[in-house]
């Protein structure tokens, strides 16, 4: 079973990693950030980082019994947009934790998704989802800063701290 606090503290470290990559990404202009690369189903970091907020966005949403899948493209203008966008997500995702009990976060229920598909889903395992998820992203991310010339720091991809 998962507790709140373990899932809580997955998702500090998920998002403390995510924190120390985008402050990587200031160090790309605008345009670079916007520049779209082939063999990436996001194809630009602005894209990558904006989605992989944004789907933590809709599956919490999913959780609370809200259809949240309007994008708005000024989340994802500036590196400083996308770390809004991620605190405020991070924050519903948190706000959620913190008010969900062990029972209801282990106990499959019945959540409408996208195209009002009706899923028997354990919030618990929806919730790790959106941080694996982050993983997933910010390594097709450190390979879009090694293919536009700067590679992430040593460490960075390996979050235990």
């Amino acid at each position: 079973m998962y507790s709140a606090a373990a899932l809580l503290d997955v998702h500090t470290r998920s998002h403390q990693s995510l924190v120390k990559l985008m402050d990587h990404c200031e160090g790309f202009t605008d345009a670079e950030l916007a520049r779209e690369l082939e063999g990436f189903g996001y194809p630009s970091i602005a894209h990558q980082l904006h989605h992989l907020i944004g789907a933590e966005q809709y599956w919490v949403g999913v959780l609370n019994s809200q259809m949240l899948v309007d994008e708005d493209p000024a989340n994802m203008a500036s590196v400083s947009a996308l770390r809004a966008f991620r605190e405020t997500v991070a924050g519903v995702t948190a706000e959620y934790l913190g008010n969900a009990s062990e029972p209801e976060l282990n106990t499959p229920r019945k959540m409408t998704t996208w195209g009002g598909h009706e899923r028997e889903l354990a919030p618990a395992h929806v919730i790790m989802r959106t941080q694996t998820h982050i993983f997933q992203h910010q390594g097709q991310i450190a390979a879009m800063c090694r293919l536009l010339g700067k590679p992430i720091p040593p460490g960075l991809d390996f979050p235990l701290l």
